[in-house]
């Protein structure tokens, strides 16, 4: 199982993470998962996520049933959270840069049968999904992983509305799936956009569910 986590993770401190994520992180939100049986119970697997907020991460690291290592932009690791991000197995990424280092070692992570996290670029603020980065294509593809779309809805506070009470989040985990076979940029840019749409379409069926379950609320 340690081959499963990055090196210089510890599989206690991600297991404590994953509680802190979960419960006193967690305590402000209502949180609402469907579909967790989905999660594959083993095997390598790439979860693509919607990004809204910086709470969609730690809420989906606390309420996936299996340990997740998070490719994360690296000024998030400054400091003791630096040092506690690492020991919880989080991969820091530079935006914009080229470095190889981080997907190597989540390629490790998932050659192990772990699980890594991957979130679309240019989605921070409205949360959908402009463009599924290559990176979690080039994943899934190098190491026969299977990908995992969720969609992740309520983090985002609406603009111009004050502080709210508990909101409801909900997180929905879609079918996993394969990529298809290929090789070369163009088969790269097929399964890229593969995993875009199955994104896309999750994000589009979880909203549709809030607005008929949250105006069922307000009646």
């Amino acid at each position: 199982m340690t081959g499963q986590l990055p090196d210089g993770a510890s599989a206690g401190w991600t297991d404590f993470g994953r509680w802190i994520a979960r419960y006193p992180y967690g305590l402000p939100f209502r949180v609402r998962v469907r579909g967790r049986e989905r999660v594959p119970v083993t095997g390598a697997v790439v979860v693509v996520a919607n990004h809204s907020s910086m709470a969609d991460g730690p809420l989906l690291f606390g309420f996936l049933p299996r340990r997740v290592v998070f490719l994360i932009k690296q000024e998030m690791f400054a400091g003791p959270l630096g040092w506690f991000l690492r020991k919880i197995g989080q991969l820091s990424v530079r935006r914009g840069v080229p470095d190889r280092a981080p997907l190597l070692a989540a390629l490790k992570v998932l050659r192990a049968g772990g699980v890594v996290g991957v979130f679309p670029e240019g989605t921070r603020g409205a949360g959908d999904v402009a463009d599924a980065q290559h990176g979690a294509a080039w994943l899934a593809r190098s190491s026969n992983a299977v990908v995992l779309p969720v969609a992740c809805r309520g983090t985002l506070r609406p603009a111009g509305t004050t502080r709210r009470f508990l909101p409801v989040v909900d997180m929905l985990v879609g079918e996993p799936f394969e990529l298809p076979p290929g090789k070369g940029k163009q088969a790269l840019d097929v399964a890229t956009e593969q995993v875009r749409d199955r994104l896309a379409t999750l994000v589009a069926e979880l909203d549709d569910f809030r607005d008929r379950s949250l105006s069922g609320e307000a009646k």
